[in-house]
């Protein structure tokens, strides 16, 4: 599976692919089909974060902090 990092490059990429067909006035219907693409590879990328360094992010926060990592983590997945 590809890191994060490389995940991230991805999705880069594909913003600047996006901006170039904005700017050629590429059809409506390509543009937001990439857009979506993007929105799931970034939905994807926060997963993972999600999954792999929750636990971790957990032991450092303080109380408050931790009730809105909660939130963020539900709100994450039924998005």
């Amino acid at each position: 599976m590809k890191s994060i990092a490389a995940r991230l490059n991805n999705i880069t990429g594909q913003i600047e692919g996006v901006k170039k067909m904005v700017d050629r006035q590429t059809d409506c219907l390509q543009v937001l089909t990439q857009l979506k693409a993007i929105k799931s590879a970034v939905g994807s990328v926060m997963d993972t974060v999600i999954e792999e360094q929750f636990n971790t992010c957990m032991k450092s926060l303080k109380k408050e902090d931790k009730d809105l990592l909660i939130n963020i983590k539900s709100y994450v997945k039924t998005n």
